[in-house]
């Protein structure tokens, strides 16, 4: 398991085709808005409510809700809900998974410098 500033993550798997997350949000928290260049998500909301940003616009989303991400794709999302955890999985398909490849547009936590990450605790 590693801590983050908005939550928590636990690698599942990690293999050349794939790497699958478990992501815990903390409630009233989010991630940066981001993309990746290498890869695309799936999401899959396991428990709690939150918002969605992707692209621009924002959606509700809860138990069961199924989220593609393309490549290149801006995306954030958000834990709104007061006392709960939002968790999902997250299952990352293309060419490259390091975290270095994060291109930051907006972060609560003032990660988004220069639009990139260099890959250091950076995740999210």
């Amino acid at each position: 398991m590693t801590n983050k500033l908005w939550g928590k993550y636990e690698v599942i798997l990690d293999d050349k085709n794939c790497k699958v997350k478990k992501i815990t949000v903390n409630p009233k928290s989010r991630m940066s808005y981001q993309s990746h260049k290498k890869r695309a998500e799936v999401w899959v909301v396991v428990s709690g409510e939150g918002l969605l940003t992707q692209e621009g616009k924002t959606s509700a989303v809860g138990h069961a809700a199924i989220i593609m991400i393309p490549f290149e794709s801006k995306h954030r999302i958000e834990n709104t809900h007061e006392t709960e955890d939002l968790v999902f999985i997250e299952t990352q398909l293309g060419t490259y998974f390091g975290e270095d490849d994060i291109i930051r547009y907006e972060d609560d936590y003032g990660r988004a410098r220069d639009n990139w990450t260099n890959g250091d605790d950076d995740l999210f």
